[in-house]
């Protein structure tokens, strides 16, 4: 199932995107506030120009899987959706892109012309779900000659919230303004422009108006899904070696899962022992527990130990043993475990864990993939876990031998086909 709009046949330069994240006029008429407690998460990711991507919208589940061959676009949704957290948690621009491969000139798609100023730059953005109903956040970001963000807006129940937009490229700010609907019906300021407006609001909007409560409603609700995510590639070279007793938080490479096991081994049995069935069903070898051994000097390593036969230390594992395991170490804990900073005032209770799995199945073979699906689903069901990967294309979508996610026993996985284009 390929989820994407139609590619028109040319692509805007950036001064096109800035007025289209800001063309929309900030209400000053008071909207409905929706009520209900879904917590919040993002269901829906756009890619209006972003490398390949040319006016993609992708709709996303509590399990949903961009599928396609190499140079498909798979890891550049990824990305966008990284960078995106990365900016809602406070990170700078330059920071937020760091990660993305080639950094912020690879975002621009290659056909992208510069205009009359030698500018061009990207638009990616979201749609977020929760309490308030639909959130959209939409980015215009310029890349070239200057990293900047060039213009944002926030909309939320038929209004525009947020609207900024680069008045003076002499100055490094943008003109914001944001919906208030009391005396002042919208308060102009303001604000840097290489940092996310939606994440500054609850330090600009006083929240004494209607208006304002909406205002930081919406950017709560955009902040706290986007802030919520861990991005998962784990590194089976890395998670051989010995790791340092206390390091506890497992870092998304998972370099440290043996020191991580050895924590949640004596947190909570019950979640132990569900873990270690979980990691047993996609071994090869049965295993009755995840054991960690004192080395000295500071330093653990973990062990499958099985009731007949000798340890099994981590080091001695395969990649694929050793992904799969990091994978469900991940499903299964959650922000106090994972290396993460969540959004701290809002309790865990109404926040969702997105899980960013890029490669979610190199090295796996079916029977693991299929394993650590089921167990994504179930605990998506939950409400607690999503997750988003990006997996290998190629294979005959009706064989669920070969696709684990067209396996019928699997409901509830969301597919995004790229098939072959780039």
């Amino acid at each position: 199932m390929d989820t994407r709009c139609a590619r028109p046949d040319t692509l805007p330069a950036v001064a096109s995107a800035t007025s289209a994240a800001s063309a929309a006029p900030v209400s000053s008429a008071p909207a409905p506030v929706p009520s209900g407690g879904q917590r919040p998460a993002v269901t829906e990711l756009r890619l209006s120009a972003f490398k390949s991507h040319r006016n993609a919208v992708f709709a996303l589940g509590p399990l949903t899987l961009f599928r396609g061959p190499s140079g498909s676009g798979k890891s550049s949704a990824l990305q966008a959706y990284g960078a995106l957290a990365r900016l809602a948690g406070g990170d700078t621009l330059e920071e937020a892109l760091a990660t993305v491969d080639g950094g912020p000139a690879a975002c621009v798609p290659l056909q992208a012309r510069p205009d009359a100023q030698g500018r061009r730059g990207f638009r990616i953005g979201c749609t977020v779900g929760g309490p308030l109903g639909p959130v959209r956040l939409d980015v215009a970001v310029q890349a070239e000659p200057e990293l900047r963000i060039v213009g944002e807006r926030m909309t939320a129940a038929g209004r525009t919230l947020l609207s900024t937009a680069l008045r003076d490229p002499g100055r490094r700010a943008v003109e914001a303004a944001w919906h208030t609907a009391g005396a002042v019906p919208v308060t102009r300021a303001p604000l840097p422009d290489d940092r996310l407006g939606t994440a500054l609001l609850p330090l600009r909007v006083a929240g004494k108006t209607a208006g304002q409560r909406l205002v930081l409603d919406a950017a709560e609700q955009v902040v706290v899904a986007l802030r919520s995510v861990f991005a998962c590639d784990p590194r089976p070279e890395l998670m051989r070696l010995p790791a340092a007793a206390g390091d506890g938080r497992l870092r998304g490479s998972c370099d440290n899962a043996a020191a991580v096991l050895g924590r949640t081994r004596h947190e909570c049995a019950t979640r132990h022992a569900a873990l270690v069935a979980a990691v047993g069903a996609g071994c090869r070898v049965p295993v009755d527990e995840l054991a960690v051994r004192e080395l000295g000097d500071g330093l653990v390593t973990a062990l499958l130990e099985r009731r007949s036969g000798a340890a099994t230390p981590l080091e001695r594992l395969g990649d694929g043993e050793l992904r799969y395991l990091a994978h469900c170490l991940v499903l299964m804990t959650g922000p106090g475990v994972l290396d993460m900073d969540p959004a701290a005032e809002v309790l865990q209770a109404r926040q969702t864990l997105t899980v960013l799995a890029d490669g979610f199945d190199r090295c796996l073979d079916a029977r693991q993939a299929r394993e650590l699906l089921g167990l994504a689903v179930r605990m998506g069901e939950r409400g607690h876990v999503r997750l988003v990967a990006a997996v290998r294309g190629g294979a005959e979508p009706s064989d669920p031998a070969a696709d684990p996610a067209a396996d019928p026993a699997l409901p509830g996985i969301s597919v995004v086909d790229l098939g072959g284009e780039s």
